[in-house]
C-alpha cells in the first residue's frame, strides 16, 4: 500500500478477535480502489496471527458498504474494478478462519457481495437492502458469485429484477443474513455471543470446518469468475450503463426508464 494512501480501514485484534473496520463514510464506504486494496491487506495481516480465531467485518457510518465506487467507474477502467471486487469476494471466502459481516446499517450492490460472502452475518431488522445494479442498466454480475449460493431463487428473481428495497427481517428469511435482531443493540448482543462461541473453538477446527462450509462457494469463484468479469466490465462500458450513472449522480430518472 503507498504510505501516502489515506487509512479507510483499521484493524484492531483483542482476545483472538480481528475487528477489521470499513472506514469510508464520506462515500458510503464504497468499493474504492484503496477501500478494496486495505481490506485485502488487513484480512492476510488477521490470518497470519495464529491466535486470532475470527475476523469481524463491520463499518462507521450508517453504511456498511453502498457497492462500487461509481465517481472512479465514470473514469474509465472497470474491468480493474471488476478484477478488484472478484479478487475481494474470494479473499473473504478463501481467508482460512470465520469472516462475521456486522451490519449496523445498510447496504447496497456490490456490498450485499461481501456480506454473502461472510460465513456469518447479522444486521438489524429495520437495516435497508437492495440488488440495484438493473436500475443503472448493470447486473449484479460478480456479486452474484457469492450471493446466489446463499438465497432462494424467488427472492433473486424477484429482487435481481426489480432492485426493490428490502429489510434485514426479509433478508434473513431468504439466507442473506443470518440473524436480523431487532434492533442495533440486540445485533450487538448477537455478535458477542457468536464470538464468544467462536471463542470456544480451536483454530484448526474453525480452519477445516470452513474449508467444508465453502467449498461449494470456492468452486463458482473459480469456475465462474472470469465470465462474470467480462460481463460486468462489458456493462459499465455501455452506454446504457453510463446514462444510468449518470441520472444516478444528477438524480434524475434515466433517459430509457418508463414513466410510472
Amino acid at each position: 500500500m503507498a504510505e501516502h494512501t489515506e487509512a479507510v480501514v483499521t484493524l484492531r485484534v483483542e482476545d483472538g478477535i480481528a475487528t477489521l473496520t470499513l472506514d469510508s463514510p464520506g462515500n458510503r464506504n464504497a468499493l474504492s480502489a484503496a477501500l478494496v486494496e486495505q481490506i485485502h491487506a488487513s484480512l492476510a495481516r488477521a490470518a497470519a496471527d495464529d491466535a486470532v480465531r475470527a475476523i469481524v467485518l463491520t463499518h462507521t457510518g450508517p453504511t456498511f458498504c453502498a457497492g462500487a465506487d461509481l465517481k472512479e467507474a465514470a473514469q474509465g477502467g472497470m474491468q480493474q474494478g471488476a478484477e478488484r471486487l472478484l479478487g475481494l469476494l474470494r479473499k473473504i471466502v478463501e481467508t482460512p478462519v470465520p469472516v462475521l459481516a456486522h451490519l449496523k446499517g445498510n447496504a447496497r450492490a456490490g456490498g450485499l457481495g461481501i456480506v454473502a460472502a461472510a460465513d456469518i452475518a447479522v444486521a438489524p431488522a429495520e437495516a435497508t437492502f437492495s440488488f440495484s445494479e438493473a436500475r443503472l442498466g448493470l447486473a449484479p454480475a460478480i456479486i452474484s458469485l457469492t450471493v446466489l449460493p446463499r438465497i432462494d431463487e424467488r427472492a433473486a428473481g424477484r429482487y435481481f429484477l426489480t432492485g426493490e428495497t428490502f429489510n434485514g427481517t426479509t433478508a434473513e428469511r431468504m439466507g442473506l443474513l443470518t440473524e436480523a435482531p431487532r434492533d442495533e443493540a440486540a445485533v450487538e448482543d448477537s455478535i458477542r455471543q457468536l464470538v464468544g462461541a467462536l471463542r470456544m473453538c480451536s483454530r484448526q477446527g474453525l480452519i477445516e470446518s470452513k474449508r467444508l462450509t465453502t467449498a461449494r462457494g470456492r468452486r463458482v469463484l473459480t469456475q465462474q469468475g472470469d465470465a462474470m468479469v467480462k460481463l460486468s466490465a462489458d456493462l459499465f462500458a455501455s452506454e446504457g450503463a453510463a446514462e444510468g450513472m449518470r441520472a444516478f449522480r444528477e438524480r434524475r430518472p434515466p433517459r430509457w426508464a418508463l414513466s410510472r
